[in-house]
């Protein structure tokens, strides 16, 4: 347990940076999911649409922390790949 006051309020900021980067993460996956089942469905109008809403998304989890840039690069390379196969 924390006992100055500097790690006390270090507990209380750690949490909430875990909260707040917790929803941006699941913010990110939703995005991602959102091409993912366009590309299933097989339309390829809809795919596109929803890889670029999901690019500026990636984009910001990284210029936030929550994402490496190599991740974030790769995840979209990957992503456009199979989209542009459609």
């Amino acid at each position: 347990m924390a006992n100055t006051p500097q790690a006390k309020k270090r507990i209380r900021r750690n949490n909430r940076r875990a909260e707040v980067n917790g929803a941006r993460m699941s913010r990110i996956r939703t995005f991602l999911k959102r091409v993912e089942a366009a590309i299933e469905s097989g339309n390829a109008d809809d795919a596109k649409t929803a890889l670029r809403a999901a690019q500026p998304e990636l984009a910001r989890g990284v210029a936030r922390g929550v994402f490496h840039k190599n991740t974030a690069s790769r995840k979209m390379s990957r992503l456009s790949k199979r989209v542009s196969a459609l």
